[in-house]
């Protein structure tokens, strides 16, 4: 969308400075970009054409997503591509003023293709320096697990890690959730924990509110990705409000991931008025409809946000990053400048 197709409130935010804080890097791989690496590596897809791609786009739920997801990544293999993937990416950031983003990288999904860490990374800091003298765009990695491997093999990568460790802020829980709860993870965030890094995970999107308690309980995770099964739970409700628990919120992915049917059925405002720190995100904006804004500007359109409360969602994606007071302070100083401005 441009920003003439937005509403009043999604256009007042288009050139407000912003966080992003739940994207996984694979899933803003786009179509185009998708189909000239598998050319480009001879990796065979059931897909001749972007519109083949973007029709697979219809899922049924988590799974199904998730198996596409994973055979889009299969076609990334040398640090030419993960350079290319991360600067698409940045340049999103670029034009919708996401001055600060958090990126979820996920290492274990290309070991079938034998990519090493070292690959990955080499292709992601070029795009990053590049973007950070170009336009001082703020970037942090997380070290994401696949939470349908077992726990031996996170534990390995994790290991693997340690020579990159000034690489990564954080380590998060992805992949399908249902099936596998926190409990299964608990020596990986003792580990993870005792090497300083941060701790979030998902939890709360396919699986029960239960699971965002045990990622708090028994992960000792300090960020929740996703949460909105929290409803279920009045209790759960007022110990993350009262803690100030960031949830990392990705409204399109919930519809299009059917845990919504419709977007005017989404609850994000009500935890927000309800004292929550909810945050908006794109998750995997390739195969969800769209990036940060085109978010925001779906709660415009199906829930009716005000420009009061995207303005508290906007200041709790800076209160919700994983960065000292002092880098939260300056971007609440580029906010401050752009309200005076843009009142």
């Amino acid at each position: 969308m441009t920003k003439e197709q937005f509403g009043p409130v999604t256009q007042w935010l288009a050139e407000m400075p912003k966080a992003e804080l739940h994207l996984h890097l694979d899933g803003s791989l786009r179509a185009p970009r998708l189909l000239q690496l598998a050319t480009k590596h001879g990796v065979d897809l059931p897909y001749t054409s972007v519109e083949e791609v973007e029709a697979a786009y219809n899922f049924s739920d988590l799974q199904s997503f998730l198996d596409l997801y994973y055979l889009g990544a299969s076609v990334l293999r040398d640090a030419e591509d993960f350079y290319l993937l991360m600067k698409d990416y940045l340049e999103v950031c670029r034009v919708q003023k996401i001055v600060h983003c958090e990126i979820m990288v996920e290492p274990q999904t290309y070991l079938p293709q034998g990519v090493d860490l070292s690959v990955v990374l080499a292709g992601f800091d070029r795009a990053i320096v590049e973007a950070k003298e170009g336009w001082g765009q703020s970037v942090q990695l997380i070290l994401s697990f696949l939470r349908h491997l077992p726990e031996e093999d996170c534990i390995a990568m994790l290991e693997a890690a340690d020579l990159y460790r000034e690489h990564f802020c954080a380590i998060g829980l992805a992949s399908a959730e249902k099936d596998f709860p926190p409990a299964n993870f608990q020596r990986l965030y003792r580990e993870a924990k005792s090497r300083g890094y941060e701790l979030t995970a998902h939890a709360g999107e396919e699986g029960p509110a239960s699971f965002i308690r045990d990622a708090l309980e028994l992960l000792s995770v300090s960020r929740i990705d996703h949460g909105v099964r929290a409803v279920e739970d009045e209790d759960l409700l007022d110990h993350l409000a009262a803690n100030r628990v960031p949830l990392t919120v990705c409204p399109l992915s919930n519809v299009r991931l059917c845990v919504y049917d419709e977007m005017s059925e989404h609850r994000i405002l009500e935890l927000l008025e309800r004292g929550l720190c909810v945050t908006v995100n794109s998750d995997d904006p390739a195969y969800f409809g769209g990036d940060l804004l085109e978010n925001f500007a779906a709660l415009e359109t199906g829930l009716g946000m005000t420009r009061e409360q995207a303005l508290v969602l906007v200041r709790n994606g800076f209160e919700a990053a994983f960065l000292p007071s002092e880098a939260k302070m300056a971007l609440d100083e580029q906010l401050k400048d752009y309200l005076a401005r843009n009142p």
